[in-house]
C-alpha cells in the first residue's frame, strides 16, 4: 500500500518583549528561578492585567509578513486546566478572534521545488511556568521536581498551519521560514535551545489518493529543526505499521523520546469544551484601526523572500545559493557586504557557505561571533581575484585569520605565501620538471591527443611541490602545455 503523510504545525514563538503580556515583570532570560514572576502573572488576588502594546505590534507585524488578514478586533479568552507550572489555574489566550487570520507562505525544498503553505491564523497568548525535574537518588533515595515560573506570562504567538505538508522534509523547510521570518522582523532571538521557539507536530497518514483526512496524532514541544523531521519519520512509520496489522491510531498527544528515537503515549487528545474556554472578564476587545496596522507596515524590513528574489538578480545566485543564504538575517548580512566589497558574489557565496560555514559549525559559532569578519573575508577574496594567491593557499590564509593571525595581507606577507606569477621562473620550474621526467614526457607524445590534458596533472603536481603550492595554476598549465606539446 502506498500512504501519504499529512503533517500541520503548531509553532509557539516567544516574542522579544521587555515585559510580559499582561504585567511590567521582565522577560529577561537567565534569571534566578521564581525572580521574574509578579502578583499580576501569579493572578493573585485584587491584580488586573494590562496589555502589552508591543507584543500586539510584534503580532501584526508577523501577519503582515505571512500575507495574512490582520484582526482589527481581536478578543482574549481563558483556556482552563490545572497544571502546576499554570500558577493561575488558566491561560489567557485568544481562540474565536485571534489577532492574525489566514494568510500563506512559499517554502523551497533542497530540489530545486516551492510550494505554498497556507496559515490558518496566529494568535496571541501568555506562557505558562516551567516544571525542572531532578533525580537525585545518590543523596535521597527520589526524585525532584520544582517549579520556575519566571516565564509564566511571556507573550507568545502560537502559528497554526493548515495540514498542507507531506513530507518531513517540507514540514521543515516551513519551520525553518518561520524561523527565518521572526528573527528578521526582530520579533524573536527564534533560539530553539532556550524555548523560545518550539514546535508541536500534528502527524496523520492516508492512502494515496484518498480525501478523508487519518486520526491525528500532535507530537508536543519538539526543540530543534532535527528532531521535527525525525519524530514526524518516526511517527508516521508507527501509524503506517499499526494500520496495516489491523490497527487503528488514536487521537492523542505524544512526546518524542530523541534518545530511543520514538513517540510515545502522554495522554489522550482534549478538544475545546475540556478546556473551558470564555471570554476573559479583565480584558475588553482590542481594536486595530487601520492607520495603525499601516504604520506597522511601512516600518516592515526586507522579508527573506524579497531578500530571495533580489539576490539572484543583483548577484546573479541560484536559487539553491539565494535560499541558503537568506534563510537567516545575519548570514544574508554578512554574505552581502563580503559581496559588495569584493566585488565577487558568486566567490562570497561559495566562501560563506563552505569555508566560512564549516568553521562556525565546528566551532560551534553563530555568525555574529565569527573570528573572520565579513570585511576580512572580502579582503581575502580580493586577493585570489588579483592572483596575490591562489585558491588553495587562500585555504590556509583563512585558517591563519580565524586563528586571529590578522587580516590577508599581514598573513600573506608573514608566511610568504604570494603566489609566484613571474613568467622567467615558473618556465624554469616547468623546464626542469619536464628534465626529470623523461619517462612521463614519452608516454604523454604517445598518447591520443583526447587522453594529454589528465596526463599533465602529474607535471603540475611536481611544479606545485617545487614551488610550495606558490606558482599559479593558470600559468603552469599554460607554460606547460606550450612546452610538452612542442615535444611532439
Amino acid at each position: 500500500m502506498e500512504w501519504e503523510i499529512v503533517i500541520g504545525l503548531e509553532v509557539h514563538v516567544q516574542l522579544a518583549t521587555k515585559s510580559k503580556l499582561f504585567s511590567g515583570a521582565s522577560t529577561r532570560f537567565g534569571a534566578a528561578p521564581n525572580t521574574q514572576a509578579c502578583a499580576v502573572d501569579l493572578a493573585m488576588p485584587g491584580t488586573l492585567p494590562v496589555p502589552n502594546e508591543e507584543a500586539f505590534r510584534h503580532a501584526v507585524m508577523f501577519g503582515l509578513a505571512m500575507n495574512a488578514e490582520i484582526g482589527r478586533r481581536s478578543v482574549f479568552e481563558r483556556k482552563n486546566y490545572f497544571y502546576p507550572d499554570l500558577p493561575k489555574g488558566y491561560q489567557t489566550t485568544q481562540l474565536a478572534q485571534p489577532i492574525v487570520g489566514p494568510g500563506e507562505i512559499e517554502i523551497h525544498l533542497e530540489d530545486g521545488s516551492s510550494k505554498k503553505v497556507r496559515l490558518h491564523h496566529a494568535h496571541l497568548e501568555e506562557d505558562a511556568g516551567k516544571s525542572l525535574h531532578e533525580t537525585i537518588f545518590e543523596t535521597h533515595g527520589h526524585g525532584m521536581s520544582g517549579i520556575d515560573l519566571n516565564r509564566a506570562g511571556t507573550p507568545l504567538i502560537e502559528i497554526v498551519s493548515e495540514p498542507d505538508m507531506r513530507s518531513a522534509a517540507e514540514a521543515v523547510a516551513y519551520l525553518k521560514k518561520i524561523h527565518s521570518i521572526v528573527t528578521y522582523l526582530g520579533i524573536s532571538d527564534g533560539d530553539m535551545s532556550q524555548g523560545s521557539m518550539r514546535c508541536d507536530a500534528n502527524v496523520s497518514v492516508r492512502l494515496k489518493g484518498e480525501e478523508k483526512l487519518g486520526t491525528r496524532a500532535e507530537i508536543k514541544n519538539i526543540n530543534s529543526f532535527r528532531f521535527v523531521e525525525k519524530a514526524i519519520v518516526v511517527e508516521a512509520q508507527r501509524q503506517i505499521d499499526l494500520i496495516e496489522d489491523g490497527g487503528s491510531v488514536v487521537q492523542e498527544t505524544r512526546l518524542y523520546d530523541s534518545d530511543k528515537n520514538e513517540t510515545r503515549s502522554m495522554r489522550s487528545k482534549e478538544v475545546a469544551n475540556d478546556y473551558r474556554y470564555f471570554p476573559c472578564p479583565d480584558l475588553l476587545p482590542v481594536e486595530l484601526s487601520e492607520d495603525y496596522v499601516e504604520t506597522v507596515r511601512s516600518r516592515l524590513p526586507e522579508l527573506p523572500d524579497a531578500k530571495y528574489a533580489r539576490f539572484q538578480s543583483e548577484y546573479s545566485l541560484s536559487a539553491y545559493d539565494a535560499d541558503q543564504l537568506t534563510q537567516e538575517r545575519a548570514v544574508a548580512d554578512y554574505f552581502e557586504t563580503v559581496a559588495k566589497e569584493s566585488g565577487e558574489p558568486k566567490l562570497a557565496a561559495n566562501w560563506v557557505m563552505g569555508e566560512l560555514a564549516a568553521l562556525l559549525n565546528r566551532e560551534e559559532l553563530p555568525i555574529e561571533r565569527s573570528p573572520v569578519s565579513a570585511e576580512q573575508l572580502a579582503g581575502l577574496i580580493a586577493r585570489i581575484t588579483d592572483n596575490t594567491i591562489s585558491s588553495k593557499i587562500a585555504k590556509q590564509v583563512f585558517e591563519a585569520m580565524a586563528a586571529g593571525e590578522g587580516d590577508a595581507d599581514a598573513v600573506i606577507e608573514k608566511r610568504g605565501l604570494k603566489q609566484v606569477s613571474d613568467t622567467g621562473a615558473i618556465e624554469k620550474m616547468v623546464d626542469e620538471v619536464i628534465a626529470a621526467s623523461p619517462a612521463q614526457v614519452e608516454n604523454y607524445r604517445k598518447a591520443e591527443e583526447a587522453k594529454r590534458p589528465k596526463m599533465m596533472g602529474y607535471f603540475v603536481g611536481q611544479i606545485m611541490k617545487a614551488s610550495k603550492g606558490q606558482a599559479n595554476p593558470q600559468m603552469i598549465n599554460k607554460i606547460l602545455k606550450e612546452k610538452l606539446d612542442a615535444l611532439l
